[in-house]
Protein backbone atom coordinates (compact mmCIF):
# COMPACT_ATOMS: atom_id res chain seq x y z
CA UNK A 1 0.00 0.00 0.00
CA UNK A 2 1.38 3.39 -1.02
CA UNK A 3 0.40 6.93 -0.11
CA UNK A 4 2.47 8.61 -2.80
CA UNK A 5 -0.54 9.73 -4.82
CA UNK A 6 -2.28 11.90 -2.28
CA UNK A 7 -2.24 13.09 1.32
CA UNK A 8 -5.64 11.63 2.02
CA UNK A 9 -5.70 7.83 2.20
CA UNK A 10 -8.03 6.51 -0.51
CA UNK A 11 -9.39 3.02 0.10
CA UNK A 12 -11.65 1.07 -2.23
CA UNK A 13 -14.11 -1.60 -1.17
CA UNK A 14 -15.26 -4.15 -3.71
CA UNK A 15 -16.26 -7.79 -4.03
CA UNK A 16 -18.68 -10.02 -5.83
CA UNK A 17 -22.36 -9.14 -6.01
CA UNK A 18 -24.08 -10.06 -2.75
CA UNK A 19 -20.85 -10.33 -0.78
CA UNK A 20 -21.84 -7.68 1.76
CA UNK A 21 -19.90 -4.63 0.49
CA UNK A 22 -22.62 -2.18 1.46
CA UNK A 23 -22.91 -3.63 4.96
CA UNK A 24 -19.14 -3.33 5.44
CA UNK A 25 -19.29 0.27 4.23
CA UNK A 26 -22.13 1.08 6.62
CA UNK A 27 -20.00 -0.18 9.50
CA UNK A 28 -17.06 1.95 8.35
CA UNK A 29 -19.43 4.92 8.22
CA UNK A 30 -20.63 4.21 11.77
CA UNK A 31 -16.96 4.19 12.81
CA UNK A 32 -16.51 7.73 11.49
CA UNK A 33 -15.12 7.13 8.00
CA UNK A 34 -16.22 9.19 5.01
CA UNK A 35 -17.76 6.70 2.58
CA UNK A 36 -18.74 7.22 -1.06
CA UNK A 37 -20.74 4.83 -3.23
CA UNK A 38 -19.61 4.82 -6.86
CA UNK A 39 -22.72 2.89 -7.85
CA UNK A 40 -25.05 5.46 -6.24
CA UNK A 41 -23.09 8.29 -7.85
CA UNK A 42 -23.41 6.57 -11.24
CA UNK A 43 -27.19 6.25 -10.82
CA UNK A 44 -27.48 9.94 -9.87
CA UNK A 45 -25.39 11.04 -12.84
CA UNK A 46 -27.42 8.89 -15.21
CA UNK A 47 -30.42 10.94 -14.09
CA UNK A 48 -28.94 14.41 -13.67
CA UNK A 49 -26.34 14.66 -16.44
CA UNK A 50 -28.21 15.61 -19.64
CA UNK A 51 -25.28 14.76 -21.92
CA UNK A 52 -24.96 11.32 -20.37
CA UNK A 53 -28.71 10.75 -20.66
CA UNK A 54 -28.64 11.50 -24.39
CA UNK A 55 -25.70 9.17 -25.00
CA UNK A 56 -27.27 6.34 -23.01
CA UNK A 57 -30.57 6.66 -24.87
CA UNK A 58 -28.69 6.62 -28.16
CA UNK A 59 -26.79 3.50 -27.11
CA UNK A 60 -29.54 1.53 -25.34
CA UNK A 61 -32.71 2.92 -26.89
CA UNK A 62 -35.61 5.14 -25.73
CA UNK A 63 -36.69 2.58 -23.14
CA UNK A 64 -33.64 3.52 -21.07
CA UNK A 65 -35.76 6.17 -19.35
CA UNK A 66 -39.41 6.01 -18.34
CA UNK A 67 -41.94 8.64 -19.37
CA UNK A 68 -41.42 10.46 -16.06
CA UNK A 69 -37.66 10.66 -16.68
CA UNK A 70 -36.70 7.94 -14.21
CA UNK A 71 -33.99 5.47 -15.17
CA UNK A 72 -35.50 2.17 -16.27
CA UNK A 73 -33.08 0.05 -14.24
CA UNK A 74 -34.71 -3.28 -15.04
CA UNK A 75 -34.45 -2.60 -18.77
CA UNK A 76 -30.84 -1.39 -18.54
CA UNK A 77 -29.87 -4.42 -16.47
CA UNK A 78 -31.54 -6.79 -18.91
CA UNK A 79 -29.47 -5.29 -21.75
CA UNK A 80 -26.03 -4.99 -20.21
CA UNK A 81 -25.92 -8.19 -18.16
CA UNK A 82 -26.50 -10.29 -21.28
CA UNK A 83 -24.18 -8.38 -23.61
CA UNK A 84 -20.59 -7.87 -22.49
CA UNK A 85 -19.77 -5.53 -25.38
CA UNK A 86 -22.76 -3.33 -24.60
CA UNK A 87 -21.85 -3.27 -20.91
CA UNK A 88 -18.34 -2.08 -21.76
CA UNK A 89 -19.79 0.66 -23.95
CA UNK A 90 -22.03 1.85 -21.11
CA UNK A 91 -19.12 1.77 -18.68
CA UNK A 92 -17.00 3.88 -21.03
CA UNK A 93 -19.67 6.56 -20.86
CA UNK A 94 -20.37 6.40 -17.14
CA UNK A 95 -17.05 5.58 -15.44
CA UNK A 96 -15.10 8.74 -16.44
CA UNK A 97 -17.86 10.94 -15.05
CA UNK A 98 -18.02 8.93 -11.83
CA UNK A 99 -14.25 9.09 -11.41
CA UNK A 100 -14.25 12.87 -11.94
CA UNK A 101 -16.95 13.22 -9.29
CA UNK A 102 -15.02 11.03 -6.86
CA UNK A 103 -11.87 13.08 -7.44
CA UNK A 104 -13.72 16.27 -6.52
CA UNK A 105 -15.08 14.63 -3.38
CA UNK A 106 -11.65 13.37 -2.31
CA UNK A 107 -10.23 16.89 -2.74
CA UNK A 108 -13.07 18.28 -0.66
CA UNK A 109 -12.47 15.70 2.08
CA UNK A 110 -8.80 16.61 2.08
CA UNK A 111 -9.64 20.33 2.28
CA UNK A 112 -11.77 19.57 5.34
CA UNK A 113 -8.86 17.77 7.01
CA UNK A 114 -10.02 14.19 6.53
CA UNK A 115 -7.22 11.63 6.71
CA UNK A 116 -8.97 8.68 5.07
CA UNK A 117 -11.94 8.16 2.76
CA UNK A 118 -13.56 5.03 1.38
CA UNK A 119 -15.24 4.39 -1.95
CA UNK A 120 -17.47 1.39 -2.56
CA UNK A 121 -17.52 0.20 -6.16
CA UNK A 122 -18.47 -3.12 -7.68
CA UNK A 123 -16.14 -2.70 -10.66
CA UNK A 124 -12.96 -1.25 -9.15
CA UNK A 125 -10.70 -3.76 -10.90
CA UNK A 126 -12.76 -4.06 -14.07
CA UNK A 127 -12.58 -0.28 -14.55
CA UNK A 128 -8.90 -0.04 -13.61
CA UNK A 129 -9.86 2.34 -10.82
CA UNK A 130 -7.60 0.54 -8.36
CA UNK A 131 -4.67 2.44 -9.95
CA UNK A 132 -5.97 5.66 -8.36
CA UNK A 133 -6.37 4.17 -4.88
CA UNK A 134 -3.96 3.57 -2.00
CA UNK A 135 -5.46 0.17 -1.23
CA UNK A 136 -8.40 -2.09 -1.93
CA UNK A 137 -10.47 -4.21 0.45
CA UNK A 138 -12.24 -7.19 -1.11
CA UNK A 139 -15.31 -8.54 0.69
CA UNK A 140 -15.90 -12.25 0.09
CA UNK A 141 -18.73 -14.65 0.91
CA UNK A 142 -19.79 -18.13 -0.25
CA UNK A 143 -21.49 -18.15 -3.66
CA UNK A 144 -24.64 -19.84 -2.38
CA UNK A 145 -25.11 -17.16 0.28
CA UNK A 146 -24.52 -14.40 -2.27
CA UNK A 147 -27.11 -15.83 -4.65
CA UNK A 148 -29.63 -16.18 -1.82
CA UNK A 149 -29.10 -12.57 -0.66
CA UNK A 150 -29.50 -11.05 -4.11
CA UNK A 151 -32.46 -13.26 -5.02
CA UNK A 152 -34.30 -12.08 -1.91
CA UNK A 153 -33.23 -8.44 -2.27
CA UNK A 154 -34.04 -8.03 -5.97
CA UNK A 155 -36.65 -10.78 -6.30
CA UNK A 156 -34.48 -12.32 -9.01
CA UNK A 157 -34.08 -15.96 -9.95
CA UNK A 158 -30.84 -17.77 -9.17
CA UNK A 159 -30.17 -17.92 -12.92
CA UNK A 160 -30.49 -14.15 -13.27
CA UNK A 161 -28.13 -13.60 -10.35
CA UNK A 162 -25.56 -15.95 -11.90
CA UNK A 163 -25.69 -13.94 -15.14
CA UNK A 164 -24.90 -10.79 -13.19
CA UNK A 165 -22.04 -12.58 -11.44
CA UNK A 166 -20.57 -13.59 -14.80
CA UNK A 167 -20.55 -9.94 -15.90
CA UNK A 168 -17.95 -9.21 -13.19
CA UNK A 169 -14.43 -10.51 -12.69
CA UNK A 170 -14.22 -13.87 -10.91
CA UNK A 171 -13.87 -13.27 -7.18
CA UNK A 172 -10.66 -15.32 -7.08
CA UNK A 173 -9.02 -12.74 -9.37
CA UNK A 174 -10.09 -9.90 -7.08
CA UNK A 175 -8.80 -11.76 -4.04
CA UNK A 176 -5.38 -12.14 -5.69
CA UNK A 177 -5.12 -8.36 -6.08
CA UNK A 178 -6.61 -7.36 -2.75
CA UNK A 179 -4.61 -5.49 -0.14
CA UNK A 180 -7.04 -6.70 2.53
CA UNK A 181 -9.78 -9.34 2.53
CA UNK A 182 -12.87 -9.42 4.73
CA UNK A 183 -14.55 -12.84 4.90
CA UNK A 184 -18.27 -12.31 5.41
CA UNK A 185 -19.00 -15.88 6.45
CA UNK A 186 -20.24 -15.52 10.02
CA UNK A 187 -22.52 -13.35 12.10
CA UNK A 188 -22.87 -9.58 11.85
CA UNK A 189 -20.97 -9.27 15.10
CA UNK A 190 -18.05 -11.19 13.61
CA UNK A 191 -18.17 -9.01 10.50
CA UNK A 192 -18.17 -5.88 12.64
CA UNK A 193 -15.10 -7.09 14.52
CA UNK A 194 -13.28 -7.64 11.23
CA UNK A 195 -14.17 -4.13 10.06
CA UNK A 196 -13.14 -2.62 13.41
CA UNK A 197 -9.74 -4.29 13.10
CA UNK A 198 -9.21 -2.88 9.60
CA UNK A 199 -10.48 0.52 10.71
CA UNK A 200 -7.77 0.62 13.37
CA UNK A 201 -5.14 -0.33 10.74
CA UNK A 202 -6.32 2.38 8.36
CA UNK A 203 -6.39 5.00 11.13
CA UNK A 204 -2.77 4.17 11.93
CA UNK A 205 -1.65 4.31 8.28
CA UNK A 206 -3.53 7.52 7.54
CA UNK A 207 -1.81 9.35 10.39
CA UNK A 208 1.72 8.53 9.30
CA UNK A 209 3.70 11.54 8.02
Amino acid sequence: MSRSRTKILRIGITGGIGSGKSLVCSIFSELGFSVLSADDIAKDLMLSDSSLRRKLKSLLGPQTYASDGALNRAYVASRIFTDGSLQRSVNKLVHPKVEAYLERQFREFQRRGKKCAIVEAALIYEAGYDATLDGVIVVDAPVAERIDRISKRDRSSAGEVRKRMKSQWPVREKLKRADYVIRNTGSRLELRKSVQFLAAVLHTISRRP
